[in-house]
């Protein structure tokens, strides 16, 4: 695995490594003790799967408040897509920065997210297929989010004939430091 630091603190890009031969090839997607060497949390409590019909669809931008942060490992499996996350840890040097990476079948690039950012994705073919490993479980009662085009992001999103999104990602509020459990 080949570790890529981003802009944003915490932050990884991780290629896999792979070893070829006639047959193809054979790379890690992913190791704890190759995660744990960068110093990332490599414990495992889930993984899920997030199919899209349509190219557009934009899903985000979620995150788990505390004490229920979760890190994610985001990886396009079929078609292609713009993945944004954004820093909303109050202490980070980084914070409300925002970072874009095409994620694709193609290129097999996995984005490590820290605890405490938000994330989201925006579609870029048809039949996009995203594989997440997240680091918590699932815990609706500490879900949140924030409109994907908030001003407070700035995030500048790829064009798109059409985006679709749901009626629950469209009624996010407006991002508060407040929203992420912040703790004074």
């Amino acid at each position: 695995m080949l570790f890529g630091e981003t802009p944003l603190a915490g932050a990884f890009l991780i290629d896999p490594e792979l070893r070829e031969d006639e047959r193809g090839f054979f790379a890690r997607a992913w190791c704890r003790r190759e995660l744990a060497a960068h110093g990332l949390t490599a414990e495992i409590a889930q993984a899920n799967l997030s199919f899209n019909h349509r190219r557009g669809t934009l899903r985000g931008m979620h995150f788990q408040r505390r004490p229920h942060e979760e890190v994610k490992l985001v990886r396009c499996v079929h078609g292609a897509l713009f993945d944004v996350i954004v820093d909303l840890r109050p202490e980070s040097p980084t914070y409300l920065q925002w970072l874009g990476v095409e994620l694709t079948a193609k290129n097999r690039r996995t984005l490590y997210v820290p605890a405490g950012f938000a994330h989201g994705f925006q579609t870029l073919e048809d039949a996009t297929e995203v594989f997440y490993l997240m680091s918590e479980f699932h815990t609706p009662e500490a879900e949140a989010g924030a409109r994907w085009d908030d001003p407070a992001f700035g995030i500048i999103w790829p064009g798109a004939p059409e985006r679709i999104i749901s009626k629950k990602d469209q009624a996010w509020p407006p991002y508060q430091r407040s929203s992420v459990g912040a703790r004074d």
